[in-house]
């Protein structure tokens, strides 16, 4: 995989990354774990078993499924590898696409500047830089004869740790400063994240159209007598059933002068009959 970190420890602004020295992946937990890429199984009528952006730690690995240990519920259980990655050093993800990355950086708990460095899924050994500003942008990490990376060729870096450390310090031509690794603080939208099932909103009560013919006159006045508080015993502001009383007492004129011009229209076409038959 080329050389990925230094030996001891570095400080950014995410934190203190971990270095062992070696070239390659780390030895031990820390290349046990796992990042969840997408529900499973799909969320269609129950809970999943695992979540988006959830960690597992690694049992045991088969030819095409992960024995796993959820740190949420401290159970085992199996997950295809098509829908986990596994995680270096908490910022380099391996063998995950574009896609999935976008995915991933645009739940809540990312800020802006959170990051990752993610393998190619279908280039193994080929490294991108993915971060999380107003959009997401994408940036190629060249790989030099000599094993030294890049990202613009007027800056190269011995290893891909010496590059994170870089840029986040600076910018340096990258569209921000990168803050911290992907996933570092806990979604509290992601149940697999926060610690416990998150609370699922309430569903919305469908409440009946309102309907002025069914308020009663009286429902407009204060009633001194009933409410023993002055015209509190009423839910309505006195602003409101004023308005509502005036909007009824217009219909009623409204109405009133309906009836008596269709009054004066029978009136005429009756006269007007007997008109036609005085002619005849």
């Amino acid at each position: 995989m080329g050389n990925l970190m230094r030996s001891g420890t570095k400080k950014t602004r995410g934190g203190d990354i971990p270095v062992t020295g070696e070239t390659g992946p780390l030895r031990g937990s820390e290349q046990d774990v796992l990042v969840v890429t997408r529900d499973f199984p799909s969320a269609r009528g129950s809970q999943p078993l695992f979540s988006l952006g959830e960690k597992l730690q690694v049992l045991s690995q088969g030819p095409s499924w992960w024995k796993v240990l959820s740190p949420r519920t401290q159970r085992e259980n199996y997950i295809p590898q098509s829908h986990a990655v596994r995680v270096y050093h908490g910022w380099l993800f391996e063998g995950l696409g574009r896609q999935e990355a976008e995915t991933l950086l645009q739940m809540t708990c990312n800020m802006q500047g959170s990051f990752m460095v993610r393998e190619r899924a279908e280039e193994r050994g080929v490294y991108s830089l993915s971060v999380k500003h107003m959009a997401l942008r994408h940036y190629r990490i060249h790989r030099m004869d000599n094993s030294w990376y890049y990202i613009s060729p007027g800056l190269t870096f011995q290893c891909l740790e010496d590059m994170i450390n870089h840029y986040s310090e600076c910018a340096d031509g990258l569209c921000c400063t990168l803050t911290s690794p992907c996933l570092t603080s806990p979604c509290l939208t992601s149940p697999c994240l926060s610690g416990a099932s998150a609370q699922q909103p309430a569903p919305p009560l469908m409440r009946r159209n309102f309907t002025w013919k069914e308020v009663e006159g009286f429902s407009f006045h204060d009633d001194d007598d009933n409410s023993g508080g002055g015209g509190v015993g009423t839910a309505m502001s006195y602003g409101v059933r004023h308005s509502m009383a005036t909007y009824r007492s217009l219909s009623g004129a409204l109405d009133a002068g309906s009836q008596k011009s269709a009054s004066r229209k029978k009136k005429t076409k009756s006269l007007y009959a007997l008109s036609l038959d005085y002619d005849n």
